[in-house]
C-alpha cells in the first residue's frame, strides 16, 4: 500500500479516519477519470462527505483543503458539462437565481436570518455567522472580496438558542455552489 500524502494527527489531536478517507479519494479519482464501472461523484458530494473522527487520524486541515480542489475540479467539470448541454445563457440564469434566492436569505434582519435551536439545545452564534452572512451579502452586493475556500472554511462556535446548523450550512454550501457556477476557467 503507498505511503499517505496526509500527516497523521499526534497527541490528544483527533483526525479523520485514514481509511475512510482513502475509500472516498479512491471513489473519486475512478469517478474523475471515468473508469468503467466508477460510482458517480459530484462536486456536491465531495462538499458533504463526512469521515469519523479517530485517535491518530489524518491531518483534518490537510484534507479538506485537498477536498476543497479535488470539489474545484469536479464542479469546473460540470459546469463545461451543463454548458455545452444547456448553453452559456441557461447556465448563467440559474447561478443568478441561486444566487438572488441567497440573497433574499441574507436580507433578512440580523439575529432573524435562520432558526433557532431551543433553550436547551446549542446552535451556531448567531453573532458569528451574522458576520459571515453580512460578507456574503456584500460579495453578492457589491462584488467585495471573498473566495470559496473562506466560504468552506467557516466555523462557529455553539450556544443555546443559536442558529440551527442544518439551515446555515446548506446556505453555506449553495454559496460554494453559486461561486464555483461563476469561477472562471481555469
Amino acid at each position: 500500500m503507498a505511503a499517505s500524502v496526509f500527516p497523521h494527527t499526534t497527541g490528544r489531536d483527533k483526525g479523520y479516519e485514514p481509511r475512510a478517507v482513502d475509500a472516498f479519494l479512491a471513489q473519486a479519482r475512478a469517478a474523475f477519470e471515468r473508469r468503467e464501472g466508477a460510482p458517480i461523484v459530484t462536486s456536491q458530494a465531495i462538499r458533504e462527505v463526512a469521515f469519523p473522527l479517530v485517535k491518530d487520524g489524518y491531518s483534518i486541515a490537510h484534507v479538506d483543503g485537498a477536498l476543497g480542489r479535488i470539489e474545484d475540479a469536479f464542479a469546473m467539470r460540470e459546469r463545461d458539462a451543463a454548458m455545452r448541454r444547456e448553453g452559456a445563457r441557461v447556465w448563467v440564469d440559474n447561478a443568478r437565481e441561486s444566487a438572488e434566492e441567497i440573497l433574499r436569505h441574507l436580507s433578512r434582519p440580523a439575529k432573524q436570518r435562520f432558526d433557532r435551536t431551543s433553550i436547551l439545545t446549542y446552535g451556531y452564534r448567531v453573532d458569528e455567522v451574522d458576520i459571515v452572512m453580512d460578507k456574503l451579502a456584500a460579495f453578492l452586493e457589491r462584488g467585495q472580496l471573498i473566495t470559496v475556500e473562506q466560504v468552506r472554511a467557516a466555523a462557529f462556535r455553539m450556544q443555546r438558542r443559536g442558529y440551527r446548523e442544518e439551515q446555515v450550512d446548506a446556505l453555506l454550501d449553495a454559496m460554494v455552489e453559486v461561486m464555483l457556477a461563476v469561477a472562471p476557467t481555469r
